[in-house]
């Protein structure tokens, strides 16, 4: 099992206490405003389309989706999008999307956060050739036996996914990153449930963290780096083992 997905799934179930935390809101709010600024229309706007599941799945009211979305003329015009590549510890590549009004802030947040765990900050290009951007669409499979696995895998193939992994109970689906919502949309017409859709930075190589101590460093990075007011997601290129991971969360 790849340490850097299960990390993702905890990520994914870790939503309901970041809502506790107060920021979700905020957070979700400026992803809606900075993706409105391509068109307010979610049917033809993927991005706009994601933020809102997003806002749905923490209980957003619709008057709040509403507003952020019309407020990407207002709001959104001092909104920019910037991602950060950083160095983590114990060689770990580390790359921060961040939703900004104030770059000397954000940046700052960024660099003490990172020194603070052994890492820093890199000039542009030094980490971003480590990823790719991928469609990841999850099934949820703790109801399905080998042959439904199987036949969805099948299935999922002749829809023109690129990639299928096992983790823990979900399935994980990669796509290219402008065939996700088509493809999400055929399995939703086979019946399948959806459990999420997202656009990923998906490492290329891995950097494999044996040791506890370690992950729980890494880890304990990732949390903080994603709290951070301006930051929208964070990816890494770790490769933490399962009991290691899950001891260490």
């Amino acid at each position: 099992m790849s340490g850097h997905s299960k990390w993702a799934t905890i990520k994914r179930k870790k939503g309901a206490a970041d809502q506790k935390r107060g920021q979700a809101f905020s957070k979700i709010v400026r992803m809606i405003t900075i993706a409105a600024k391509n068109g307010p229309d979610p049917d033809t706007n993927f991005r706009l389309r994601l933020a809102i599941d997003k806002a749905k799945e923490v209980n957003m009211p619709a008057l709040n989706i509403d507003r952020a979305i019309k407020g990407a003329s207002k709001e959104g015009a001092n909104l920019e999008e910037i991602v950060y590549e950083a160095y983590g510890p114990f060689g770990v590549a580390v790359l921060i999307q961040s939703v900004i009004d104030n770059k000397n802030r954000a940046a700052s947040q960024i660099k003490s956060t990172l020194s603070d765990h052994g890492g820093s900050l890199g000039g542009s290009g030094s980490v971003s050739w480590m990823f790719e951007q991928k469609g990841l669409i999850t099934i949820e499979t703790k109801d399905m036996n080998q042959t439904k696995k199987e036949e969805f895998e099948l299935n999922a193939i002749d829809l023109g996914v690129e990639d299928i992994k096992q983790e823990d109970s979900l399935l994980e689906i990669y796509t290219a990153p402008h065939d996700i919502h088509k493809i999400a949309k055929a399995l939703k017409d086979k019946g399948y449930i959806i459990e999420s859709e997202s656009l990923e930075m998906k490492p290329k190589n891995i950097v494999k963290i044996d040791d506890s101590d370690k992950a729980s460093k890494i880890l304990k990075l990732m949390d903080e780096l994603e709290d951070l007011e301006d930051t929208d997601q964070v990816y890494s290129n770790f490769d933490i083992p399962a009991d290691i991971i899950e001891k260490a969360a």
